[in-house]
């Protein structure tokens, strides 16, 4: 509600987990279970805008989504990616609500061009919006991202460097986000997945819902934030 936005979490991430077991329930091919998710995270987003939420962190895909699923699920994921960017370039929102939006992860070796286009031309027209910020983690795991920041760092700085919390987090994919606040994950799972966001969460509160991702409504939301506004963030104190 508008008389907590003072409690509203800063950096929220999504774990949209469940979207094929939903489909399974229904006799419905995986893809349709990712669709219809697609279909949850427009309405969630717009949520979100409204909410007054600055920053907004949304996994799309992990890398062994892309790598190992059958062929035929990618390229219903791949074709859902490229309907719903396009219909986020095209519509309004990103651009009143003055969005910049930002993909995260190993997307360019795993998408085609005409995807990647769509996607360059999203990032290129809200490059410059500050008000808020929409993060979508594509072909993304945590753990992969560590282990690049780390390489990085050694191609960077060679031996005898002095590791710093600084110098991880200007490696990291995520160097520009503010630490994640809170994370939501559906389905039922009450743990994170190959180390998601695993620097930015490190202070991170935690919120499970049993609610496959397509039934996570924003009535559901609504009780996530309202969970969150209850609680105490100590740090350690």
């Amino acid at each position: 509600m508008e008389k907590n936005l003072e409690n509203v979490p800063g950096h929220i991430a999504i774990i949209p987990d469940a979207n094929r077991r939903w489909a399974k329930e229904r006799g419905l091919a995986p893809w349709e279970g990712h669709e219809e998710g697609a279909k949850n995270f427009e309405k969630l987003i717009s949520y979100s805008l409204k909410k007054g939420i600055k920053c907004l962190s949304i996994w799309g895909s992990s890398l062994d989504n892309l790598l190992k699923r059958p062929i035929q699920e990618k390229k219903a994921l791949l074709d859902i990616y490229k309907r719903y960017f396009t219909r986020l370039l095209e519509g309004k929102e990103v651009y009143e609500n003055e969005v910049k939006v930002n993909f995260i992860g190993r997307w360019e070796e795993q998408f085609p061009e005409s995807l990647k286009k769509i996607i360059y031309e999203v990032v290129e027209k809200t490059k410059d919006y500050k008000k808020k910020v929409l993060n979508f983690m594509l072909a993304y795991s945590g753990t992969d991202e560590m282990i690049q920041s780390i390489q990085m760092i050694h191609d960077k700085y060679g031996e005898g460097i002095k590791i710093t919390p600084e110098i991880i987090k200007e490696n990291l994919y995520t160097k520009d986000l503010p630490p994640v606040d809170y994370l939501v994950r559906t389905g039922g799972e009450p743990h994170n997945s190959t180390g998601f966001m695993m620097w930015d969460m490190a202070d991170a509160q935690y919120y499970f819902t049993e609610e496959k991702f397509p039934d996570f409504t924003e009535e559901k939301f609504q009780q996530a934030l309202d969970e969150y506004a209850r609680r105490q963030r100590r740090f350690g104190k």
